[in-house]
This record gives structure tokens, sequence and C-alpha cells, in this order.
């Protein structure tokens, strides 16, 4: 598996230090468990973090300390790939507890023509959205933006849009000045896992029809 789009340094940043939301922390534990180069960045980041947290003096907090949700496992933080550790599935080892172990035994909603969905529970009181999206061979998402972050896994097939092609393991990391109109690989379709921290920007009237049904 070649992958040639990761999250921002900004991402594995805030990931690493268990501040990213957590439907956007889930996307990048799956990328991480699949991508060595990144799950090194997380690594040297937190590392570089627990040196800086020795250095400080102690203070009570009146709350709990934040955590993060799905944090990458062991295998996925030392390099190892979900395939590696289990040739029956096709899903990365930490979005398997939301996902099952293969992909053609989800259960879809269909949406619209060529798209289908499942809405995926947020673990906690965590704001945001998650959903693994399935689009048919040459269909399109609605062109849309975005009032924060999203951040999109590919897991089979591929798409095309404005930022390029992405393929199975690629991370499309996008902020609220983006816009776009995904197309899906014209034989295989496209199946990906998409959280955000806010709710899509759609421009075209299916989108907007179809947004109150889905809340994304």
């Amino acid at each position: 598996m070649t992958i040639t789009h990761h999250p921002d340094d900004s991402t594995l940043m805030s990931y690493a230090a268990g501040s990213l939301p957590t439907p956007l922390a889930v996307v990048v534990a799956g990328h991480i468990s699949l991508c060595s180069i990144c799950a090194r960045e997380v690594r040297l980041m937190e590392s570089i973090g627990v040196s800086l947290m020795a250095s400080l003096v102690p203070v009570d907090i009146d709350r709990a300390a934040p955590q993060m949700a799905l944090r990458a496992m062991e295998a996925e933080i030392s390099g190892k790939s979900a395939d590696v550790i289990d040739l029956d599935s096709d899903v990365p080892l930490p979005l398997r507890g939301l996902l099952g172990a293969r992909l053609d035994d989800v259960r879809w909603r269909r949406l619209g023509m060529g798209i289908w969905n499942v809405a995926l529970p947020v673990v906690g009181k965590a704001e945001g959205d998650l959903r693994l999206l399935r689009v048919g061979p040459g269909c399109a998402v609605p062109d849309h933006g975005h009032h924060g972050s999203e951040l999109t896994l590919i897991l089979r097939g591929s798409y095309h849009d404005a930022f390029g092609d992405f393929y199975p393991g690629d991370v499309a990391d996008l902020g609220d000045d983006a816009e776009h109109r995904p197309i899906a690989h014209s034989t295989d379709g496209c199946i990906c896992i998409i959280a955000s921290d806010r709710k899509a920007r759609f421009k075209g009237l299916f989108g907007r029809l179809v947004q109150p049904l889905t809340g994304y």
C-alpha cells in the first residue's frame, strides 16, 4: 500500500497531545495503523510531550484530565498494519469495534442514487460527526464546504477531487476554507470513513435536502 496523502502536522500534534476531537481522532488512529511514517511522527511527538510534562511542576486540577478516544493500539504504533495482524479483515484494527471486521458485511443506508452511509457513534459527549460512506462507481458526493475540520480516510477504492487522487490509506485533511466535490473511481467506487467537528456546508439542492436526514 502506497500512501501519499497524510494528516497535517498540526492534526498529528493534536492527536499525540490527546486534544483532537474524538471523531477526528478515530480517523487518525485508522490512518496511523496503516502508515508507518505518521506512526513514527506520533511516537516522536508523544516522546517530546512526555519530556515537556516531566519538566513541569505538578498542580491540582478540578476535573478529569482529557482522554483520547480510540488511541492507536501498540501494534499499530509499532508500525504493523492491520492486514499483517489479521489477513481475514480489510478494516484497520482501531476501527473494527465500530465497523466490524469486513466492509462487505456492513449494513448500509441508502442516501440517494449511488450513495450509502452508516452513522457511527461518537464516544461520550464529544461533538462532531463520524460516518462510513460508500459511493458507487463514477458517482459524486454533492459539492460542499466545511464549517470546521474534516478528515476522510479511504478504506477501499478511490476518489478524486480538486485536491488530488486519494487511494486506500490516504487521508484528506480539510479545513473550513476548503470546498470540493469528490468523485468515486469509475470501476471500484469508494468506501471511506469521514469525521468532522462541524456540519458540512452543501451548495446544491440534493445535499441540502439530505443533510437533515443524515446529520452530516
